[in-house]
């Protein structure tokens, strides 16, 4: 068994450094308040209900336009959509180490942005779009034509397959009623894939559809953004008032929309994960550097064991989720996802909870300036704990890790 990480990636890496320091980092400096203490509030559109403002969004754009021109953003996409089919191993190596290198343009939190980009719809879209939904692809990428994701409900997350957003036929047409909630960049979207169910009974896997509804489309509203921990918001509760779409609307087919969703889901668990150990990695190195520095009462900080054996227990953990997390995206690479669902619950649950507790720490080590926006680490708790909810809860992992473990359940909509 080898468990170093192969050559290709290690070399990848330390061409995605080469591309930070001198395409990014720059650009980063050019546009300073939007990542040292004032981030939050030259980000936001305070007044156009907590969305991200115009420049935060146009700074975001740029820096994916120039790492698709480096041949960065797409690398771990189909080659069918331009990228290179890198891997759940290179993708998730990535993602750790640029997490790793703290907050910055490179790897943003807000929208997940990042020089290697986070596509997860992307793939479904290759694998069962029509022609005509295939324009979406290039779409996304460019973010010229997004496409939004619209699964969660006010009364259903996590029990996706209760949901109680309806499609009903209509000759060749669909009439959809429902309300979605958490319905992240439908304001920045030419359209929305909305999950409604057009057969079965609640709790069944099978009878929900996906349709690619335009958010143009009578019918269609945007009510509001839910205000969230982490400001700019893009979480959107959107009303489907009788909305009209045509059969070419269905992604995949009927019946057979929830493969979409877990696709989707899958994408983005061990990404999540992977992201969460570099950022924990970061907390951690950069407490015992401050602890090393900082004297108290005489004595360096580093010295009290109540600061080391903390640091030390974090620094283990994270070792072993890491090495787990890597080993789990290596499987994915060689089997069906889908297969091991268990394993990358293992992985999400364990390195979203990481994360929290090493911002946490990183705080109190740091005193009151750990508490300050003029640090990292209160922005890093409070994206990633929003990772313990998104992407099926932290208690809906633990429940599929159990099903795998006690043998009960079937395959459904976790």
């Amino acid at each position: 068994m080898d468990f170093t990480l192969p050559q290709a990636i290690t070399d990848k890496l330390a061409e995605l450094d080469a591309f930070i320091e001198t395409e990014i980092k720059p650009l980063e400096r050019e546009n300073i308040r939007f990542f040292d203490h004032r981030r939050e509030y030259h980000r936001t559109d305070w007044e156009n209900d907590g969305a991200p403002s115009r420049e935060w969004r146009a700074l975001l754009s740029e820096m994916e336009r120039r790492a698709d021109k480096a041949g960065h953003l797409r690398l771990c996409l189909p080659e069918s959509c331009g990228g290179q089919a890198a891997g759940n191993l290179m993708n998730a190596a990535i993602r750790e180490h640029l997490a790793a290198k703290g907050l910055g343009l490179h790897n943003d939190l807000q929208d997940e942005n990042s020089i290697v980009g986070n596509f997860p719809i992307v793939p479904a879209i290759a694998k069962y779009g029509t022609e005509a939904q295939k324009v979406y692809i290039e779409g996304i990428i460019t973010g010229e034509r997004h496409l939004s994701f619209a699964l969660t409900e006010p009364r259903h997350g996590s029990d996706a397959t209760w949901l109680e957003t309806r499609a009903v036929r209509d000759g060749d047409h669909w009439i959809i009623n429902g309300r979605k909630r958490w319905n992240s960049q439908v304001g920045r979207a030419e359209a929305n894939l909305v999950f409604a169910r057009t057969s079965g009974k609640d709790g069944e896997a099978r009878g929900i559809t996906a349709f690619i509804v335009p958010t143009d489309t009578p019918g269609h509203r945007i009510v509001m953004n839910h205000w969230t921990f982490n400001m700019p918001t893009d979480h959107s509760e959107v009303e489907l008032q009788d909305v009209r779409v045509p059969d070419s609307a269905i992604l995949h087919v009927e019946g057979e929309g929830l493969k979409i969703a877990m696709m989707f889901i899958h994408e983005n668990r061990i990404r999540q994960a992977a992201g969460s150990v570099g950022a924990a990695r970061y907390c951690i190195r950069e407490a015992v550097e401050y602890a090393k520095d900082r004297v108290l009462f005489g004595e360096s900080l580093a010295s009290r064991q109540a600061i080391q054996f903390p640091l030390a227990e974090l620094h283990a953990e994270c070792e072993v989720v890491r090495n787990y997390v890597f080993r789990t995206a290596w499987k994915m690479d060689r089997q069906d996802p889908a297969t091991m669902s268990d394993e990358v619950s293992i992985c999400n649950y364990m390195a979203n909870n990481l994360v929290c507790r090493a911002a946490d720490f990183a705080m109190q080590v740091h005193g009151g300036v750990g508490y300050s926006r003029h640090m990292p680490f209160e922005h890093i708790y409070r994206h990633h704990r929003r990772y313990k909810i998104t992407e099926g809860s932290e208690e809906v992992q633990k429940r599929r890790i159990a099903q795998k473990l006690f043998g009960f359940g079937g395959r459904g909509a976790e």
